[in-house]
């Protein structure tokens, strides 16, 4: 379907939706991105102070760069990694700027319909306009309004712990500025840090450093998982050379007694004692047992807000909430790998004619997200609208690989498997390294894995990974 006369409404004006408008601009179409903060880039300025693990090659859009090019933009060094507040300021607040007349800021959508209709009802559904709460009628609607605003909790069962929102003041999410801002807050204190991927590291690796300068300060490391090396990644073998360094400084500050890990730990509840400090109680190992903290940074990764969506026919992964196209896809319990096969406007689709979820939001809960992949969804969504289906089919994604994948022991195997996606890295020499990528649609780490899977076997043999670190913490 063409583009009709009226605007397409996007929501938020992140690197996601500001790279849409400039897709949809470039159709001939007209964007309308609502963003509910004051300025572009609302989220990422939270994360300021936050190194990336992504190089600016794979943050820019391609057409986004068109455009910023007419107004005599120059692109950053491409294997530069810039902080979030960087990101901001060299890209995205130069593209809002030549974005001007289609960005409305301070505007939050509060809800999303169709004109004169409700959920219910089908008979000409696909003909009428949207309908944004915050705006007037559209003619389609990408929401890449993002996940930020709703994280996961400390709770393991989905929900808060019990006493967790009581004891919100002394909660932090993501990754607070503790070397800047939020240092007095930390110094010489102990801080429990909740959850393993990377923004848990981050957090880590800051306070780690507060630690060398106030050593009175001391840091526990809760997480779900069985064996603290499942947070570790690829390391060496990360194509993203920073991403994988944050895997091998958590692991030295581990193996240093930098960071007292207790895993798995399953929080149930958040209390405050006589003292004011935060009593942290879970299962760890099949015994309840309880900690104390000062502080607790939970990190847990997020989840979309669907509300705003309540009146649209949406196609959603019945446990990732993710858009459902994509949802074996991006399965975190299917594999862990960093790398998602590229994927558009057709996997993107839901029953709601010419409505689309892009980017961090379209992963639902999942948390493999990386920029590149939500500009290329819009790049696709942009031709799907504007019935260039060709185009909209064509994969023009360069997504870099974490190198290595990790897989469930084999029978008898209780340590963690490992296996080598691509040239193996000294560490793991030893491993079974089995060539390349998994062709694409074949849930598998690499080509020999894949081949022994659709043989019917197991999958190639994988050395197990070094002994896990057991640095149990105690109250």
């Amino acid at each position: 379907m063409s583009f009709a006369s009226l605007p397409v409404a996007i929501i938020g004006a992140g690197p996601v939706g500001l790279a849409a408008a400039a897709h949809v601009l470039a159709r001939g179409a007209t964007p309308l991105v609502l963003e509910a903060g004051p300025k572009a880039g609302h989220a990422i300025r939270q994360w300021s102070h936050v190194r990336m693990f992504t190089p600016w090659r794979y943050c820019v859009d391609h057409q986004a760069a068109a455009l910023l090019a007419t107004r005599g933009w120059s692109h950053p060094p491409a294997d530069e990694i810039p902080t979030g507040g960087e990101l901001v300021s060299r890209y995205l607040e130069p593209l809002a700027a030549s974005l001007v007349p289609h960005v409305r800021f301070n505007a939050r959508v509060t809800g999303v319909t169709r004109k004169g209709c409700d959920k219910v009802r089908t008979a000409g559904r696909d003909s009428l306009p949207f309908v944004l709460r915050v705006a007037a009628a559209e003619g389609a609607v990408i929401d890449a309004s993002g996940t930020w605003s709703t994280p996961n909790p400390a709770g393991a069962d989905g929900l808060p712990a019990i006493g967790e929102i009581e004891a919100a003041d002394r909660i932090a999410t993501g990754i607070p500025d503790v070397l800047g801002s939020d240092r007095a807050i930390y110094a010489g204190r102990t801080t429990a840090v909740v959850g393993s991927g990377h923004s848990a590291l981050s957090a880590l690796i800051e306070l780690a450093a507060l630690r060398e300068a106030v050593p009175g300060t001391r840091i526990f490391w809760l997480m779900r998982k069985e064996r603290v090396e499942a947070a570790f990644g690829g390391e060496e073998a990360d194509v993203l050379a920073a991403r994988g360094a944050l895997g091998s400084r958590g692991r030295t500050l581990v193996e240093s007694g930098a960071v007292d890990v207790v895993t798995p730990f399953r929080i149930s509840s958040i209390s405050r004692d006589a003292d004011d400090r935060l009593r942290i109680e879970g299962d760890h190992a099949g015994k309840t047992t309880a900690l104390m903290a000062d502080r607790v940074v939970v990190a847990t990764g997020f989840r979309p807000d669907l509300a705003i969506l309540r009146e649209m026919r949406l196609a959603l992964d019945p446990w990732l909430e993710s858009v459902a196209g994509i949802g074996t896809l991006i399965d975190p319990n299917l594999h862990s790998c960093g790398t998602v096969r590229p994927h558009g406007a057709i996997e993107l689709a839901h029953p709601e004619t010419r409505f689309f979820i892009a980017g961090m939001k379209s992963y639902g809960r999942a948390p493999t997200f990386l920029m590149a992949t939500g500009h290329e969804q819009v790049r696709s969504i942009a031709a799907m609208l504007a019935g260039d289906i060709e185009a909209a089919k064509r994969v023009e994604l360069d997504l870099p690989e974490t190198g290595v994948c990790s897989t469930r022991p084999a029978p008898g195997i209780k340590a963690i498997v490992s296996a080598c996606c691509g040239p193996a890295p000294a560490k793991v020499a030893d491993a079974a390294c089995c060539g390349g990528s998994a062709p694409v649609g074949i849930e598998a780490c690499c080509v020999e894995d894949a081949k022994a899977k659709a043989a019917g076997a197991v999958g190639c043999g994988c050395a197990p990974a070094t002994a896990p670190v057991a640095a149990i913490a105690e109250s």
